[in-house]
């Protein structure tokens, strides 16, 4: 499954990670990087716990 993941600085410095797919999913972190990572990590978990209620996942594209 490919996840699109975009990112924004904020004002403050901190870097925001947003995985497009999954709404609501995203991670601050103090570079992209650390954002990226985080975020994955959230989106794993949301994955899991659709998968655990038998909800709808994003249809994989690759």
């Amino acid at each position: 499954m490919k996840l699109t993941i975009e990112y924004e600085q904020e004002e403050d410095g901190r870097w925001l990670a947003e995985i497009f797919e999954l709404p609501g999913v995203l991670a601050y972190g103090q570079n992209p990087e650390e954002a990226e990572a985080k975020a994955q990590v959230l989106a794993l978990r949301v994955l899991a716990d659709r998968l655990d209620h038998e909800e709808m996942i994003p249809n994989p594209t690759d």
